[in-house]
């Protein structure tokens, strides 16, 4: 090999993936969740549930030990992404996720077939998600996997997250919705550093309070299971309004306008 092919080649490795190229491996990957069996989704599901709630574990401990002070916030987000980390680097089926991977195939060549696949496999995961977020919740209040000081953290960084009424929760979950879809995008171009694209996106749903329906069920579970939240309350101001939002920025927002820019091209 000559050594003008040899540049080409080291320039073409060092490049960017051309979006058409980005769009068919999230696609592809797409593919690949809507065929797998349903048991193997529940089961993924509910273990993303349950790396979740160690985002909320991260940031009491960090809550438990800083001091009150104006940038306590910033530091305690950090403890955000640690859930996340946990599912994207182990591929568990996350719901936020699939708002863009499962609609790519459907986009590309609707059709009823892959409508029904798209509707399955985003109720088993949302439904497992939740389950394992709801075993989680019940783990950390009724057991003494933590001391009652980190408890109280939990607790009362649970509270800072259900702070909103129902219509700032939607809203901001559109923002959520959209960053996880970027997030989605940017990891097949990542490479190596798939970590800090998980952790820069995650840190800015964590530190701008943006509401997430999988991170934040394991607050409001939380908040449920101890009686300071009632099982209406959470339905009505978080689950409901979150889910729609989250659903509206990946799936309507960034999932359209990603197929819209390629779909002459691919």
């Amino acid at each position: 090999m000559d050594k003008d092919q040899e540049e080409a080649d080291k320039v073409e490795e060092q490049t960017t993936p051309r979006t058409p190229v980005i769009y068919e491996t999230v696609r592809r990957l797409g593919e690949q969740e809507m065929a797998r069996p349903a048991v193997s989704l529940w089961w993924s599901g509910v273990a993303a549930g349950l790396s979740m709630s160690f985002s909320l574990l991260a940031q009491a401990v960090l809550r438990h030990h800083l001091p009150a002070a104006p940038w306590r916030e910033l530091v305690v987000a950090l403890g955000y992404p640690v859930g996340f980390l946990m599912v994207v680097m182990s591929r568990q089926q996350l719901f936020t996720e699939t708002t863009i991977t499962v609609l790519l195939p459907l986009l590309q060549q609707p059709d009823r077939r892959k409508l029904a696949s798209a509707l399955r496999i985003w109720s088993i995961v949302l439904v497992a998600n939740l389950v394992g977020t709801l075993l989680a919740a019940l783990f950390f209040a009724f057991t003494p996997a933590v001391d009652d000081a980190l408890r109280q953290a939990m607790l009362e960084t649970s509270r800072h997250a259900m702070r909103h009424d129902a219509l700032a929760a939607g809203v901001q979950g559109i923002t959520a919705g959209y960053l996880m879809a970027a997030m989605v995008w940017l990891i097949p171009a990542a490479g190596v550093a798939q970590f800090h694209v998980v952790t820069l996106m995650t840190y800015l749903i964590g530190v701008g309070g943006f509401a997430h329906i999988i991170a934040g069920s394991t607050e409001a579970f939380l908040l449920l299971v101890t009686g300071e939240f009632g099982a209406l309350d959470m339905l009505v101001r978080f689950t409901l309004p979150v889910l729609l939002g989250n659903v509206i920025g990946g799936t309507a927002l960034f999932a359209l306008i990603s197929h819209a820019q390629v779909m002459k091209e691919v």
